[in-house]
């Protein structure tokens, strides 16, 4: 009973009303005055401290007085994070297809499927909205493609028969004019072949496409596995025909000449040829003309 009159007490003070009168001292006329009480008082000072700091806090961050807050990075690093994000990102992508390329490799030569992936360029795709009728242009380059491929004379030849690389008849990739040959002491491993826009790049022999893909530095991507340990590289395409797994037969049509990636000064072919590991310069197997 005790505990409830003293609460009792103490809300009703907090009820209580006051008079605040402001007086003039020499006349003692009343200028001012306001009817308050103890409850009213706490919850002004309470709602004003709230708003207070509601603004101060509004001003710190939503203007750029917030840089002078210790911690609090400024636009410069702000943006240094971000590259750093985006560098991080794409040395990631990048190993990972390097070691998808080696496991390719490995599976081939073990006699298993080789490692499948996406292209980075490959995204979900609503079907409804492509239109698939057949542009004037593409039915040109189909056509040119069908010309090409009617007199290929790759079918009868077996190269698979021989082991002396000599005597492999290498199906031009593409017919052009050699800008830059093959120098090791460069670090150019292959053969720079310009060429007319749109044209077909095709396979030097038959064999499986170990890797199919984009990077920054080379473009579009295609690698091939061929017998006697050869492998044959096709660089900075714009386009590319065939993907990872797929079986080839040479002079097939596997990519469309381009100028895609870092290391490119123009529209061309750049095309490497492997054997056991070792580079070989393509020009001592192959006419580009």
């Amino acid at each position: 009973m005790a505990k409830k009159k003293e609460s009792k007490e103490v809300i009703s003070k907090l009820k209580n009303k006051y008079f605040l009168k402001l007086v003039r001292e020499t006349n003692l006329e009343q200028v001012f005055s306001i009817r308050v009480s103890r409850m009213s008082i706490s919850l002004t000072i309470g709602l004003s401290i709230l708003l207070f700091t509601a603004i101060i806090v509004s001003i710190v961050v939503f203007s750029p007085l917030r840089r002078f807050i210790p911690g609090y990075p400024d636009s410069e690093l702000q943006q240094m994070i971000s590259n750093n994000i985006h560098m991080v990102d794409s040395l990631e992508y990048e190993l990972q297809m390097r070691d998808r390329y080696f496991e390719s490799i490995k599976n081939i030569m073990d006699g298993k499927d080789p490692v499948n992936y996406q292209n980075p360029q490959d995204t979900i795709i609503n079907y409804e909205d492509i239109d698939f009728s057949i542009s004037k242009e593409d039915s040109e380059l189909r056509e040119t493609i069908a010309k090409e491929e009617m007199y290929s004379l790759s079918e009868p030849v077996e190269e698979s028969q021989s082991t002396d690389i000599g005597k492999i008849y290498f199906y031009p990739p593409i017919k052009g004019i050699v800008t830059s040959g093959f120098d090791i002491s460069k670090n150019h491993f292959g053969t720079d072949i310009v060429a007319k826009a749109n044209q077909v790049v095709s396979s030097c022999l038959a064999g499986t496409v170990i890797s199919s893909t984009w990077s920054v530095e080379n473009g579009y991507v295609i690698q091939i596995q061929h017998e006697n340990n050869l492998i044959s590289a096709y660089k900075h395409n714009s386009e590319l025909l065939k993907k990872t797994g797929t079986y080839v037969k040479a002079g097939e049509a596997i990519a469309i000449i381009g100028n895609s990636g870092e290391n490119t000064t123009g529209p061309h072919l750049h095309f490497e040829l492997w054997h056991n590991g070792t580079a070989l310069n393509p020009e001592d197997y192959i006419d580009f003309k």
